[in-house]
């Protein structure tokens, strides 16, 4: 009797860490793509023919290997698998952390683990509204906010004026929310493939997850506060 329990026991085991790896490579992606994402922004500053000459790019690439737009649609459809699989191993692990902590043997130490992971959870469906939120701001221009000039550059500076301060707020909130999913993501993703076995990798991971924190959502940060104070026009 005992053995069936223990092979049940063993595969919730696999299925858990299973779903923690699907989290951390589906993390590490995420992690590519924004820092990719915040280097093409910050290309605002340096004008418009450049920032228009890089967005044009982006849709050119590997042409005529690709069509008009291939690499992008590449991108779309990784990231979206990724979304899909981060969002369900989340879920899961939640599911199953929640009903744990209806067991008698759950003790006090617990309730900081908790707190931490119902950040990372609402963080994570906030960042998941803003991504929609952008994509109908920025790619299909459902949400029109300050007309709709050609040049993306026009497009993203028209967007972030001082008559439509709601949009940076927006945006600047959001990015608190993926610093802190950053700063908790690295670490996470770092105890999971085994990075944090010392007192030095425990520190390494610390600092990583601040920095590329800073670094992303301070990144991503600077424009629209430069063209909401006027620095960049």
């Amino acid at each position: 009797m005992a053995t069936p329990t223990l092979v049940k026991g063993s595969r919730s085991t696999r299925s858990t860490i299973a779903l923690k790896l699907l989290m951390a490579v589906t993390g590490l992606v995420f992690i590519g793509y924004v820092l990719l994402h915040m280097y093409g922004n910050l290309k605002v500053f340096a004008g418009q023919e450049a920032f228009d000459e890089y967005a044009h790019h982006l849709r050119t690439f590997g042409e005529p290997m690709l069509p008009y737009e291939g690499l992008l649609w590449v991108l779309r459809v990784v990231l979206l698998l990724s979304v899909i699989g981060h969002a369900y191993a989340a879920f899961a692990l939640w599911a199953r952390a929640s009903k744990a902590r209806t067991q008698k043997y759950v003790v006090k130490k617990a309730v900081a683990a908790t707190l931490s992971s119902k950040m990372m959870r609402w963080g994570g469906v906030a960042l998941l509204l803003f991504v929609v939120f952008h994509l109908l701001h920025l790619t299909t221009h459902t949400i029109n906010v300050n007309g709709d000039p050609e040049s993306p550059y026009e497009r993203v500076v028209s967007s972030f004026q001082p008559e439509q301060w709601w949009v940076a707020v927006v945006y600047l909130l959001a990015m608190i929310a993926l610093a802190m999913h950053l700063r908790h993501g690295v670490w996470s993703a770092s105890q999971t493939l085994g990075l944090t076995n010392t007192a030095k990798s425990r520190a390494r991971a610390n600092f990583a997850g601040v920095f590329l924190a800073v670094v992303i959502a301070g990144g991503f940060a600077l424009v629209p506060l430069s063209i909401l104070t006027g620095i960049v026009d």
